[in-house]
């Protein structure tokens, strides 16, 4: 099988405190810590699959199933993470078995006395409360051995501002809430620890992190390595690119930057040293390639289902709106190691043949023609086969998967007995991509099946991860054993079993990587009911407007430092909850009292993307320490290093904010597609020649400045249309009837409202409104929204609100006012500013090109 160089112990140490515990007792107490682990994987299985339906055993509704995950988090926090740094590694100490004990019996109290809890709902009894603070107490404690003291932190800080209401200074002070309150909204209720955030770490999170620790097992992340080193590692700076393919590869399957880190970097980071990159430029490249892992669906660090949970929409528009910033940000990285290779004048490692320019071209043409022809075909044929066969295109499909993974091994067993899966960081030349890829092709049928299951037969992300583990079961079984039958090895019984130990461990280390993000989710919803039982979510808005002073670009940066910030000590996942409770709201609420509509998914793709770039944000990001070890480097000096080849990750958020076609929202054609593709990548290859101070070469000054310009133009054209061109049309409220009438079907309404609020407070906003598409008449399209309107003295006033419709969804009460309504201006397309901006950015590249050669001649 694959060889890779192995991390060192200190490394090892800093993952395993980080992900999946440090302790590794022996005997009776390290068998339990195998043995629990691996009954959670299986459970979690159970729960995801259709099995308890079919045989009417075990059913379990969402809040039992949560209760009963966090029992498991909670024991293993407690068992396999030492309370402090000199606690021992060898055992586990009888205090820790029962606050273990403990711990899970409080977890597991809203299941085990669910019919009784649901009997006296609100009216807990003495019993209820004392487990609910012996649970919250223990949960803080699990929290901080596995994750240390920040989340731990923020979580106590939200419960004490829980008691102190009264006692807070008046911007943000409430009623406050009784010890009983408090505690019974928290741990009884799926309000506060049992809620969404714990829901979706049960329903989706851990079938994917088994998933991902299953391809791992079984070699895929080693084979993503070899792939990508084979193909780009003969190139200027090549092992530092591969190192971006290959991490932005592992993080399809990754939720953990700092497990990417030591994945990749290990086999990485010793190569990009040899080529001519620095420690910290070696570090610091390994570094963003991993933080940025977590931007690739379709995992995202578990943050794409908590928006299909938070935001309302679909999982594949999630994956969606998360596709086109991902690429480009990935784009860009392999962009600036390119240009570092440049000023530092390296070159790639040596290839074993040279392939003539027409070779690589045909075979670069070929792969990518291959890659198109075989997702054509099962994208259509398989449809094809659904609409012929019904019912029997299941089966049918099942068969022809398992013929083509047969198929695929033969390929692979027969480089493997060659010698092309062995890879290390003592490589002195490229292996030949052919073999290389060919070696590993069956590990993409799982990803296929996921995807598959994702689009095209549209299950939920649960039950498609469910699937596709139970392909990568059936893999770990049987990859070793046909491998040695088509080698004609003698070893079949030996390899079967390696099969089983390898399908056995991969399910206790991907629960193992569970710990910390199961602990995460419970503590961050601490910190979601909290803000649903005291309000503070209205305090936030009205603190934050303040602060700002309305301006949306304030308001934007205060939220990124908010999120840089937490990030430091939460992981993704936990920032990512916390934040975007706190401030996704405030962003949305006053962006639309400013005139601007601002979608939701943007918002919380915004705050996620800054969580994220904490990851090697210094003082404390933990991934760059980890790289900094592997490289011999200082692990502050790579984080900063880091984090200014991550400027271009930081920038995509505020354009997306205001150009949300980078999320593919509002496009209507292939050519547009094409258009924002090519315009985006323009960008943002621009903006990383900006802040590299190189292009062809050297920059001026006044070079940088136009290039960053020439980047703001390429991500957000309106801006310069819109003082041309307006965008927006404002007509008077009362032609809404006429201008609704004429709309085409699917479009909204988009209207300037205004009204006093609750609290007396006259306010203003814009919202957009959609109508049912079989309302053709003005009445009814105004009435699907959920408006009764009245025409009074040449203003149009709200007179109903219906529950539950869209208009009560958006803000509106009754009285309030349709001050205008805005519309679309006839203009031509905002993306006549590429024209200019193309020539002179074709200028400056002539200049610079013209500077090089005298540069290369003079010298």
């Amino acid at each position: 099988m694959t060889q890779t160089t192995s991390p060192s112990p200190d490394v090892q140490e800093m993952v395993a405190q980080s992900d999946t515990g440090a302790r590794s007792p022996r005997g009776i107490q390290g068998r339990i810590l195998w043995f629990v682990p691996l009954c959670w994987s299986l459970f979690q299985l159970w729960y995801a699959s259709p099995l308890p339906f079919i045989f009417n055993f075990a059913i379990l509704n969402d809040t039992e199933a949560r209760a009963i995950h966090l029992t498991f988090a909670i024991f293993l926090a407690f068992t396999a993470y030492p309370a402090l740094k000199n606690s021992p590694r060898d055992h586990i100490p009888a205090v820790d078995w029962v606050l273990a004990l403990a711990g899970s019996f409080s977890a597991s109290y809203i299941y085990i006395f669910y019919t009784e809890l649901a009997g006296r709902s609100g009216a807990p009894t003495t019993f209820d409360i004392v487990a609910a603070v012996i649970g919250m107490v223990l949960l803080l404690e699990a929290t901080r051995r596995a994750l240390g003291p920040p989340l731990m932190v923020v979580a106590a800080v939200f419960l004490l501002y829980t008691f102190g209401g009264p006692h807070m200074p008046d911007v943000i002070a409430h009623k406050g809430a009784s010890l009983n309150k408090a505690m019974s909204h928290l741990w009884l209720t799926t309000e506060g620890v049992f809620g969404v955030a714990l829901g979706v770490s049960t329903s989706f999170v851990f079938l994917f992190v088994l998933f991902g620790a299953m391809l791992e097992r079984a070699g895929a992340g080693a084979y993503f390595i070899k792939v990508a080193f084979s193909l780009l590692g003969h190139m200027k700076g090549g092992p530092a690119k591969a190192a971006v393919v290959a991490s932005g590869l592992s993080g399809l399957v990754s939720g953990s930057s700092i497990a990417n880190v030591v994945t990749t970097g290990t086999f990485t980071i010793p190569l990009m040293k040899r080529v001519g990159f620095s420690g910290e430029k070696a570090g610091a490249v390994e570094v963003a390639a991993s933080t940025n892992g977590q931007l690739t669906p379709p995992i995202m660090g578990a943050a794409a289902f908590l928006m299909v949970e938070y935001v309302g929409i679909s999982y594949v528009e999630v994956i969606k709106a998360a596709l086109l910033p991902a690429l480009i940000s990935y784009i860009a990285l392999i962009y600036i190691v390119h240009l570092e290779a440049c000023k530092a004048g390296m070159t790639g490692l040596p290839r074993r043949h040279t392939p003539t320019i027409l070779h690589s071209l045909l075979s670069f043409t070929g792969t990518i023609l291959g890659l198109c022809v075989i997702s054509a075909a099962v994208y259509y044929g398989v449809g094809w086969t659904k609409d012929v066969f019904g019912d029997a295109a299941t089966p049918i499909v099942t068969v022809a998967l398992l013929i083509a993974y047969v198929a695929l091994v033969r390929v692979s067993a027969k480089y493997a007995a060659e010698g092309g899966m062995d890879i290390d960081a003592e490589l002195t030349e490229v292996p030949d991509p052919g073999p290389t890829i060919k070696s590993g092709l069956h590990f993409l049928l799982p990803i296929v099946v996921l995807v598959w299951c994702l689009t095209v037969e549209r299950f939920s992300p649960g039950l498609s991860a469910f699937w596709a583990t139970v392909f990568m079961i059936f893999i770990l079984l049987t990859q070793r054993p046909l491998m040695t039958l088509m080698n004609k090895s003698n070893d079949l019984a030996e390899q079967t079993k390696a099969g089983f130990v390898d399908l056995a461990e991969s399910l206790v280390s991907g629960a193992r990587n569970m710990i910390g993000i199961g602990v995460a989710t419970a503590a961050a919803g601490t910190v979601v009911g909290v803000v649903t039982l005291t309000g503070i979510g209205l305090v936030m808005t009205d603190f934050v407007e303040f602060i700002s002073g309305g301006s949306i670009i304030l308001m934007l940066l205060f939220t990124a430092v908010i999120s840089l910030i937490l990030g430091m000590g939460l992981p993704t996942t936990a920032n990512y909850i916390v934040v975007s409770t706190l401030m996704a709201p405030v962003i949305v609420t006053l962006g639309a009292a400013h005139g601007l509509i601002i979608p939701l998914i943007a918002v919380h793709l915004f705050v996620f993307y800054f969580g994220i770039l904490a990851d090697d944000t210094p003082p404390v990001g933990l991934a760059a320490f980890a790289a900094a070890a592997i490289a011999k480097s200082d692990p502050i000096r790579t984080g900063i290093q880091g984090f200014t080849y991550d400027i271009r990750t930081a920038i995509l958020p505020f354009m997306f904010i205001f150009n949300t076609q980078l999320l593919l929202m509002g496009i209507d054609s292939w050519w547009h597609l094409a258009l924002t593709i090519l315009s985006s990548v323009t960008a943002v290859l621009i903006f990383a020649a900006a802040t590299q101070g190189w292009w062809f070469t050297k920059n001026k000054w006044w070079e940088t400045i136009l290039l960053l310009v020439l980047t703001f133009s390429f991500f957000r054209p309106g801006f310069w249309w819109d003082m041309i061109y307006p965008a927006k049309v404002l007509s008077p409220g009362v032609e809404i009837a006429q201008i609704t009438e004429n709309l085409s079907v699917g479009q909204s309404v988009e209207l300037r409202v205004g009204g006093e609020n609750l609290e007396g407070d006259y306010s203003e906003k814009t919202v957009r409104l959609p109508f049912e598409d079989s309302a053709t008449t003005s009445e009814d399209r105004i009435a699907s929204m959920g408006l009764m309107l009245t025409e009074t003295e040449g203003k149009m006033i709200v007179d109903m609100v219906e529950f539950g419709s869209p208009a009560e969804a958006a803000g509106i009460d009754f009285g309030w006012e349709i001050k205008s309504v805005i519309q679309d201006a006839e203009r031509p397309m905002k993306e006549w500013v590429f024209l200019p901006a193309l020539l002179i950015l074709i200028g400056l590249a002539m200049n610079q090109r013209r500077r090089a050669r005298k540069d290369e001649i003079s010298a």
